[in-house]
């Protein structure tokens, strides 16, 4: 008898999984490649993480946590999320672990039973994505560092807990980027560049105890190293583009002088629908897009329009007592564009994007 056939007899013997490995063993089946690796009858599918690697923008925050007996992974998962937006649902977690969703499932339930969180049915109008884990302890913020963001653990309306899962969704998606999770990080950051913060989005909110001025106050995610940065945008499921719009014009200044400081200035439009995402995609195209010549302010136009003229002219003569020399002639008018592009808003972006998430689609309304 062959060792396939007395392999399948034997198999009818064996009723406990030890036995019949050790029966595979003797009668190994081959695979057909030449690589002479074995297949095992007992294979299990293998799931897995989408990031392994440390989350470096966490900065080992996440150690914090080893003392409310949360370690490795799922605490990097916590220290994300409470740094994002303080809410998430069950299938970004799965996700991040790349585990069996039974898992997470436990996890969620050991966080509310310590009292850290609270599982709750989203928003009316929400629909699809199942329900929502807020992470709303007082002290799990301040291990973190991030005692500012206890205010997030309230979830006021609809727009808000979608703009904080969105964002969360594509931070999880990107982690390696160099994302300024607080607002502190980023005004920090961006005063180290030489800007002032009254260039910096900001609102400010009246209280009993005084007015509050805070700065990138809609907490979406940035990201800044010494070559580009990355500004995201939200959208929750707005009807207009009237919001983006405005978002925008917030951040026109700062981007122009980011540019003028060698970033390259990077937006991203994060939707849940596909109308969402297109719509966006059509506003962000039109800001990349360089400026009319009939949209330049009035005195770079004019100045504009004259070096072009004697640059294409071609008189040595008139280039040397314009310009000094040619070269001198083409950096000028590169300048001039630019500041025009400042001014205007228009053509200040080197890449844009209209993201869809995965994780968060599902009917809206």
């Amino acid at each position: 008898m062959d060792p396939l056939s007395r392999l399948r007899w034997t198999a009818l013997d064996i009723h406990s999984r030890a036995r019949l490995d050790a029966a595979l063993r003797a009668f190994p089946i081959p695979t057909g490649s030449d690589t002479g690796e074995e297949r095992s009858l007992h294979a299990q599918p293998t799931l897995r993480s989408r990031a392994t690697e440390l989350i470096a923008h966490l900065g080992g925050r996440e150690k914090a946590l080893e003392a409310f007996g949360w370690t490795g992974r799922r605490a990097e998962w916590i220290a994300l999320t409470c740094l994002h937006g303080g809410v998430f649902t069950r299938a970004q977690w799965t996700s991040f672990l790349g585990c069996h969703p039974e898992k997470v499932r436990r996890a969620v339930r050991a966080l509310v039973a310590q009292g850290l969180a609270v599982e709750e049915a989203p928003a009316e109008g929400i629909h699809g994505i199942g329900r929502v884990c807020r992470i709303r302890a007082r002290k799990i913020y301040r291990a973190l560092g991030a005692g500012d963001f206890f205010r997030r653990r309230r979830i006021t309306s609809r727009d808000v807990l979608m703009r904080r899962l969105l964002s969360l969704d594509y931070v999880l998606e990107h982690h390696q980027l160099p994302w300024l999770p607080t607002g502190a990080e980023k005004v920090a950051a961006f005063e180290a560049l030489g800007i002032e913060r009254r260039v910096l989005p900001q609102r400010t909110y009246r209280g009993a105890t005084g007015n509050i001025r805070r700065h990138f106050h809609l907490g979406l995610p940035l990201a800044l190293d010494t070559e580009r940065a990355v500004f995201v945008y939200a959208d929750p499921g707005h009807e207009t583009a009237t919001a983006l719009r405005a978002w925008g014009a917030a951040h026109r200044e700062l981007w122009g002088l980011l540019r003028g400081r060698g970033r390259k200035i990077e937006v991203v439009a994060v939707a849940r629908g596909w109308e969402e995402t297109s719509r966006a995609d059509t506003v962000l195209g039109n800001w990349a897009r360089g400026p009319r010549p009939s949209r330049h302010d009035t005195e770079i136009a004019r100045e504009i329009e004259r070096l072009e003229h004697v640059l294409r002219s071609g008189d040595v003569r008139l280039i040397r007592e314009v310009c000094g020399d040619i070269r001198a002639g083409l950096v000028r008018l590169v300048e001039l564009r630019d500041r025009a592009r400042r001014r205007c808003g228009r053509g200040l972006l080197h890449r844009v994007e209209a993201w869809q998430t995965e994780r968060l689609r599902g009917r809206l309304f």
